[in-house]
């Protein structure tokens, strides 16, 4: 009965985020808080004209900086939050107006739209996270050649993946998940458990080498320690929280399974409704997620926030646009960046034997190159000491 109130309770929290999730606001802002980041939406005083931010005032130059959102809103404690708090950062820093949009709905039509409307707005800047921006880039880079884009986890292509383009207003940044995935499972082995899941989103590259570098990770823990572990393996085909996927963690965890890599934007809220239900522990992913639930032993994170403030301290440093280096490229970040890894705070380190000084000795293996961690997303990474129930 306990276990039946408290799964009841993360139910109706699950429903009441995501019906949050689904205001067709087509440009929402925010008032920044300087004091922890955190946001607070703002009803617009003129159709589709955003607020200013905190301590901003407002200008007839608009909102400098601007931020679209994919699918998601800029407080799902992942991949938007992080890129978000990244351009704050920034902008109080260096006295720039700022805002943020989301689109009406998931399609490249409202992406294209919304993006539209921050120009007009004044926007110079566009910050775009995740791979849906691809295609949308790819159609608008050419248009707006005054606009500079800087494009987080893609790259512009044409609809049909024919033809990869860059113009020189555009920026994209790429990282080595497959790093912080093998990290994250090294250290869950190297802590005591046994009994894994990885729990993905959308099968994009992004999340298979989340997932194939964590069994690569695994495996190579398991074996430096002489046991067998076991790893559910699945993508839920979503980046929100639903029924199906807190009803499969469920089975999982009754089942024995003690710890869920849950990677992809808000699908954690379901693997973690499932977990206080029964006992279970989470790995969170993107940023720190230690914030959002007590059962996240340790987040396999990209440090986009620095990432964002890194690449728009070059573009103001050069009056405004992409410096050659940088313009129309591409750049992959990882561990010898220090772009990727686990949070090491106090409150966000919960291994119980596992330490800090034996993670940053597998992060320097890494950097060296003694320690390898293969990208290929073609087919699951072979294993020695691991058994892997692929279940899709």
């Amino acid at each position: 009965m306990r276990k039946f109130a408290a799964l009841f309770l993360s139910v109706a929290m699950i429903a009441s985020l995501v019906s949050c999730g689904g205001n067709n606001n087509t440009n929402e802002t925010t008032k920044s808080t300087t004091e922890n980041q955190t946001t607070t939406e703002a009803a617009s005083t003129e159709a589709n004209q955003p607020t200013s931010a905190a301590n901003q005032s407002a200008s007839t130059d608009g909102y400098e900086l601007a931020l679209v959102t994919d699918v998601g809103n800029i407080d799902d404690g992942s991949f938007n939050q992080g890129t978000w708090e990244g351009l704050i950062e920034f902008a109080e820093a260096n006295n720039k107006t700022y805002s943020y949009y989301r689109p009406s709905e998931d399609s490249d039509e409202a992406r294209m739209e919304t993006m539209k409307t921050a120009i007009q707005n004044g926007a110079k800047v566009l910050v775009l996270p995740g791979y849906l921006f691809e295609t949308v880039v790819y159609e608008m880079q050419d248009q707006y050649p005054d606009v500079q884009f800087l494009l987080i986890d893609g790259e512009p292509h044409s609809a049909d993946y024919s033809v990869y383009s860059t113009s020189k207003n555009v920026y994209c940044i790429l990282y080595k998940e497959e790093q912080a995935g093998y990290v994250a499972g090294y250290s869950i082995v190297k802590d005591g458990y046994t009994q894994l899941g990885f729990l993905g989103g959308m099968e994009i590259p992004a999340v298979q080498r989340y997932g194939y570098g964590f069994l690569q990770g695994v495996d190579a823990a398991a074996e430096e320690l002489g046991v067998d572990v076991n790893v559910k393996y699945w993508y839920s085909q979503s980046f929100v929280a639903n029924d199906e996927i807190m009803t499969k963690m469920s089975s999982w965890f009754t089942e024995g399974t003690e710890v869920v890599f849950a990677c992809g934007g808000k699908i954690w809220l379901s693997a973690n409704a499932a977990a206080e239900a029964n006992s279970g522990k989470l790995i969170g992913v993107d940023v720190d997620q230690a914030k959002d639930s007590d059962l996240m032993i340790t987040s396999a994170m990209k440090y986009l926030g620095h990432s964002v403030v890194t690449a728009l301290t070059d573009l103001y440093a050069n009056n405004g646009v992409w410096p050659d280096a940088v313009a129309g490229q591409t750049s992959v970040f990882g561990a010898a960046e220090d772009m990727v890894g686990l949070p090491t705070a106090e409150g966000s380190w919960r291994f119980q034997t596992f330490t800090v000084d034996e993670y940053h000795t597998v992060m320097e293996g890494i950097k060296d190159g003694s320690i390898t961690v293969s990208n290929d997303t073609a087919a699951a990474p072979a294993t020695t000491k691991i058994t892997v129930d692929f279940q899709n």
